[in-house]
């Protein structure tokens, strides 16, 4: 049996059979159960799983990253239903090909009685006037819309198309699920079916840099076994160092143990809170030594110039995401430099997490029912004529300030601390107390 090849074959040695399917596609699951990951939303009694087994499906939008499913579970879908199944994308259809789609769907309604589900993969790479085209369809119950996206629908897809649809989130498939499929992978008759073999930290380090992104581990594991010599057996066996050229990324090397990799990231930015600079940059350098992943610890420093710096020092954002951006158009190694002075600067910043833990709290008040009405003067619509409290703009008064109510609450979610520009923040805070204690004061 060939590897990539679905015929049976009288050698061993691996090779691609022409027009032969790659193996992320073969191994796109065909049901329900055979899908890892997503049991969110997929499983037993969860909403579109009960849809889909009754073949109850309504317009839907998946949304989620790279290699999460969409396709996969559109395809399940297609399998399932008794329904016609289109489908096209948002890279290739235009505004024809969408039409000549949809007026075929109508006329199969209309004259077989006959109701089609129409996928289109990418939607959000459709325009606004394509978009618009689908309305009146969906709306006429002509299609069934399954759209697939890897942007937020609420940003990039109309909202009348969202709100006739239900949308579903997937999420990254975390490191147990990728395992999971590349083992299927490997014996499933018509994956590898048992002619490759790969070490379990190999398939770990795949499962690791892949983001969470099953097409891209699978495709990695397709090029390390076409690429790699079978032993006397016919058998390939898969190492951690053919993964790493399959898929381009060393594995870090931080330890013997597998928590090597997230106790150093763990030590980079506690160093970085911790206002170590030399510290966080030895860290830094043996993370990029070992091969990580530089837009990561990019990432990880936007994150913390946000949560540990705040508004102490508010250039420490900007710096950050302007690094992250750094990184992703110079690569490495220059990469390093940009990622060096982010760390050195972050680290002998002043530190305030006042910002982190203002919206946290927040955020725990509306999650425990504390849901505050907006006040009347503050709204965008039309106020009532008897109301007694008009909206006052702050512009129009010297100090640049008004005293008005701007929520029905009195409690300070935003403590600013006594370190960096967050002692201007705070003397500006008690002038603008001063300003209301002096109206409220009686004469």
């Amino acid at each position: 049996m060939e590897l990539f090849n679905d015929q049976p074959s009288s050698s061993n040695k691996p090779q691609a059979g022409a027009g032969t399917a790659p193996l992320a596609a073969r191994m796109r699951p065909k049901t329900l159960d055979n899908i890892v990951g997503q049991e969110h939303i997929l499983a037993e009694e969860k909403l579109l799983r009960r849809a889909i087994e009754a073949d109850r499906i309504s317009s839907i939008i998946l949304y989620g990253p790279p290699g999460c499913g969409k396709t996969t579970l559109a395809e399940v879908i297609a399998s399932t239903t008794n329904r016609r199944f289109e489908r096209t994308s948002g890279v290739l259809a235009n505004v024809a090909i969408l039409r000549k789609l949809l007026e075929n769907a109508r006329h199969q309604r209309k004259i077989n009685n006959l109701e089609t589900i129409l996928f289109i993969d990418e939607i959000h790479r459709f325009n606004k006037s394509q978009q618009d085209v689908l309305l009146p369809y969906a709306e006429a119950g002509d299609i069934i819309l399954i759209g697939a996206t890897t942007h937020n629908p609420f940003y990039f897809i109309n909202t009348p198309l969202n709100s006739r649809s239900q949308i579903f989130q997937l999420h990254p498939l975390d490191e147990t699920a990728i395992v999971s499929i590349l083992h299927r992978a490997l014996t499933a008759p018509v994956g590898l079916n048992n002619l490759v073999t790969a070490d379990e930290k190999a398939l770990l380090h795949l499962a690791r840099v892949c983001e969470g992104d099953a097409r891209r581990a699978l495709n990695a594991l397709e090029i390390a076994a076409l690429t790699s010599p079978p032993n006397s057996k016919g058998i390939v066996h898969l190492t951690i160092h053919e993964m790493e050229e399959s898929i381009q990324t060393k594995a870090v090397v931080y330890d013997h143990d597998e928590e090597g990799h997230y106790d150093t990231i763990s030590a980079f930015i506690k160093s970085v809170r911790g206002s170590d600079p030399n510290a966080a940059i030895y860290w830094l350098a043996k993370m990029l030594y070992a091969g990580e992943d530089p837009r990561f610890i990019a990432r990880r420093l936007v994150i913390l110039a946000a949560e540990d710096i705040g508004n102490a020092d508010p250039r420490a954002l900007t710096l950050a995401v302007s690094t992250q951006q750094a990184v992703e158009f110079v690569g490495m190694p220059e990469g390093r430099i940009p990622l060096a002075q982010a760390t050195t600067y972050l680290a002998c910043a002043p530190k305030s997490n006042a910002a982190y833990l203002a919206i946290n709290d927040a955020l725990e008040e509306i999650k425990n029912g504390q849901t505050l009405p907006v006040p009347a003067h503050l709204q965008s619509g039309p106020k009532p004529e008897k109301s007694d409290t008009k909206y006052q703009y702050a512009h129009n008064t010297p100090e640049h300030f008004i005293d008005q109510e701007y929520v029905p609450t009195s409690k300070k979610y935003y403590i600013p601390t006594d370190q960096g520009y967050e002692i201007t923040i705070q003397k500006r805070i008690e002038y603008w107390d001063s300003l209301r204690d002096s109206k409220n004061t009686p004469i």
